[in-house]
């Protein structure tokens, strides 16, 4: 089954809107884990608008699920994973500025960054993925690297899957494969919803994780967090088929 690590930058977001603790983004973390969450993911950016450095410190001793910390690779952001030491940690090129990631790494321009970032990551036992596009050539350039996984950049498949379905999920199809076939493991985010969750999980059933953050906090108004999460973990559940690896 794909785990489901729920990225709770939303919250603090809510949070730093009053000052305060409310909502304690530790509390709902440990939440989502008891409600049946496989992970937390946190998005760590320099002005510290939502989830701030201390967050991430925080929530190191409190978790039993997988920690998977996203963010781009800047010298602060790569001392605070050395700190903590997640199970994971995902690289992703936002610039400073970025209200949201937008778009994977050009992994052949930036090859001889990404190694020595991914090298030091991994000298620490630190599974390292890399925020992509479904381009192949970017994902060979990520298994060069040496990247434990990738994280398809999910944004275009969201954006077309009202449209036609068939037609958005088609690259991420052929993606996925590709990745799989050079040993690389293969997670999913960005824009993933109750609407489009279990159509891309029906479609490729191997992926090893999604990351979700902004729909499920936003469902969780509606339905509770409880009942939001049990929601997505039923898209994740799915039926064999006769998809493999080629």
């Amino acid at each position: 089954m794909t785990k489901l690590s729920v990225n709770i930058n939303k919250v603090a977001t809510i949070r730093n809107a009053r000052g305060g603790n409310i909502p304690d983004v530790v509390r709902v973390a440990i939440d989502c884990e008891t409600f049946g969450a496989q992970g937390i993911t946190v998005h760590p950016r320099p002005d510290e608008r939502h989830i701030r450095f201390e967050d991430v410190r925080a929530l190191r001793n409190k978790l039993t699920v997988e920690f998977n910390i996203e963010g781009n690779p800047t010298p602060q952001f790569m001392q605070l994973v050395l700190d903590v030491k997640p199970e994971q940690v995902t690289l992703v090129p936002d610039s400073e500025t970025a209200l949201t990631s937008d778009a994977g790494w050009n992994t052949i321009s930036h090859q001889s960054f990404l190694e020595d970032v991914v090298r030091e990551f991994k000298q620490s036992c630190i599974r390292t993925s890399i925020f992509v596009d479904t381009d192949l050539h970017l994902i060979e350039a990520a298994a060069h690297i040496g990247a434990d996984r990738i994280e398809l950049y999910t944004g275009p498949y969201a954006r077309h899957y009202s449209q036609n379905r068939e037609y958005a999920v088609m690259p991420f199809i052929e993606a996925a494969r590709f990745a799989m076939s050079l040993g690389l493991g293969v997670n999913a985010g960005h824009d993933l919803s109750l609407e489009n969750l279990e159509y891309l999980i029906e479609q490729i059933p191997l992926i090893d994780e999604v990351s979700i953050g902004h729909a499920l906090i936003s469902d969780a108004l509606y339905f509770g967090l409880e009942k939001t999460i049990q929601k997505y973990l039923k898209c994740l559940i799915y039926q064999p088929s006769t998809w493999v690896c080629i």
